[in-house]
């Protein structure tokens, strides 16, 4: 088998992460302090695959190409291909037909996260050679992704959300593809939401009689597109990080387990328990940073209290008196105790966003 290309998935507009998305695209909102997107890149070139489509929308493209550039930094070269509008992970991949060629590639939904990364995978491709090899995880509710029925271990049926499943095998955002996947694409008719669907274009191989071959993964996925999934994400990625301490902490300051503080970044009269990631310059003084937090470059976080939550650049919590806990606050958002008597609440909150008070 030639050398595997790479495609990534980035096109999509982010609905269920508004306000963060109608800004800035979801593949690139941070993760332990790293765009979502990065993990995908740095998971094909650590498999031997540094020949890398992103498949982009013509909204938050602009924002994509700046921040990752052609690839060099990742030791990869970056194809840009903009799809029009979202019609399917099919239609997507019909788009970069003149950038994968008659190569085999690894397509990768550009805001999922997969624990172990796509070494094995792909070694697993190679050597068995199978027409399409797709992975699935159980998941308990399976109404709301692609779902494939298997029978003897190989996959007779894909459906897309069942309303009524009749496994508990979700496809995730990872696939290994032969290029007859592309004649498998052009094959297919929209379905009923108007989308040429992957799992329409797998089930015509399998009902062509292709080898398409089912790994079930063991490990965590993620797909980070919801507010809870994120905070997961975020967990799970700060579980394997090793202490690291760039930047200034004080006398005043206890900094407890596993933390990340980035040069340039001030810790002050604080606790910091980690496992916490602290970016570039961010300040934290006269506050507490609990487990899995991960505040961006520029943050501030003063006289205030945060755990589990992620902090975006710029972003300020400044005199609070409760703690901040399971929170996303995105770039140059400001949260502070105002001074004034009688006390209040007092917002100026953007369009989707999400205020829970207890």
């Amino acid at each position: 088998m030639t050398q595997l290309k790479g495609l990534i998935l980035s096109g999509g507009r982010g609905t269920r992460l508004r306000p963060i998305t109608h800004t800035s695209a979801k593949q690139l909102v941070p993760v332990a302090n790293q765009p979502v997107l990065f993990y995908a890149i740095r998971s094909m070139v650590e498999a031997g695959i540094t020949e890398i489509g992103i498949i982009l929308n013509p909204e938050t493209g602009g924002e994509i190409r700046e921040v990752t550039g052609d690839g060099s930094a990742f030791g990869a070269s970056i194809t840009y291909i903009d799809q029009a509008s979202p019609d399917g992970l099919a239609h997507a991949v019909l788009t970069a037909e003149a950038f994968l060629g008659d190569s085999s590639f690894v397509m990768y939904l550009g805001d999922n996260l997969l624990q172990g990364g796509l070494t094995g995978l792909v070694q697993q491709f190679r050597t068995n050679a199978p027409d399409a090899m797709i992975l699935l995880q159980q998941v308990e509710d399976p109404r709301s992704y692609g779902v494939a029925e298997l029978h003897d271990g190989q996959v007779t049926r894909l459906v897309e959300k069942p309303a009524e499943p009749r496994s508990d095998l979700a496809l995730v955002g990872v696939y290994l593809f032969t290029s007859r996947i592309l004649e498998a694409a052009k094959a297919i008719e929209p379905s009923a939401r108007g989308e040429l669907e992957i799992t329409d274009a797998i089930q015509w191989q399998v009902d062509q009689g292709d080898r398409v071959e089912p790994h079930v993964v063991h490990g965590w996925w993620k797909d980070t597109g919801k507010l809870a999934d994120m905070l997961e994400a975020n967990r799970l990625i700060l579980d394997t990080i090793e202490r690291r301490i760039d930047g200034a902490v004080d006398e005043g300051s206890q900094v407890e387990g596993r933390v990340v503080i980035e040069a340039g970044a001030r810790v002050e009269r604080s606790v910091v328990r980690g496992p916490v990631v602290i970016g570039r310059d961010a300040v934290v003084a006269d506050s507490y940073v609990g487990p899995y937090s991960a505040i961006a470059k520029d943050a501030v976080v003063e006289r205030s209290e945060v755990e589990h939550s992620i902090l975006l650049e710029r972003a300020k919590l400044i005199g609070l008196e409760g703690r901040i806990e399971s929170s996303l606050l995105g770039r140059d958002v400001t949260v502070r105790r105002g001074e004034r008597t009688p006390r209040a609440y007092r917002f100026m909150v953007g369009d989707n966003s999400e205020i829970e008070i207890l």
